[in-house]
């Protein structure tokens, strides 16, 4: 476990845009804004990855990063894909705000409204997991002061938040 761990962060600091990763991961931090009621979400995906799932959900036209479309299509995919469910099961509206690409990765940054924030919430992450059966999405998430981390895979892509 240490040793995938390890490959994990590494592959952050010493890949390059021609480097074909070996395996499938996504990194979010979650945190709870307590004056603005809301969650705000911070997902970094290797971009390559973020293409090819709005490629699909583009039914399958090419779509690049730095297309036109492509603000329009990654929130579409988030509300879709992270997805914040109250404990009636009702899910929370997602705010895409922005990205950010860095050499390989792209950073998305979203927020949640959460002004009737109550106990039961739980977090559906299937980002990209209709691509890759072997799709790992880490959620480090903090609520005041709890801080936890999640593990989401294809076989189990609802977590309760432990609020």
């Amino acid at each position: 476990m240490l040793a995938l761990f390890l490959s994990f962060i590494s592959s952050f600091f010493f890949t390059t845009p021609s480097t074909l990763h070996e395996f499938h991961t996504s990194l979010a931090q979650v945190h709870y804004n307590q004056s603005s009621q809301s969650f705000e979400v911070t997902l970094r995906v290797f971009t390559d990855d973020l293409e090819a799932a709005l490629t699909l959900l583009n039914s399958n036209a090419k779509v690049t990063i730095d297309a036109p479309q492509a603000d329009k299509l990654i929130e579409q995919y988030l509300t879709k894909n992270l997805v914040f469910l109250d404990k009636q099961n009702q899910q929370k509206a997602l705010s895409f705000i922005g990205k950010e690409v860095e050499v390989d990765v792209t950073w998305i940054y979203a927020e949640v409204p959460v002004p009737d924030l109550a106990s039961g919430m739980r977090l559906q992450n299937s980002v990209l997991t209709e691509l890759f059966n072997d799709q790992v999405n880490i959620v480090n998430f903090k609520y005041l002061t709890t801080i936890r981390t999640f593990m989401f895979k294809s076989n189990e892509k609802v977590q309760s938040l432990g609020i």
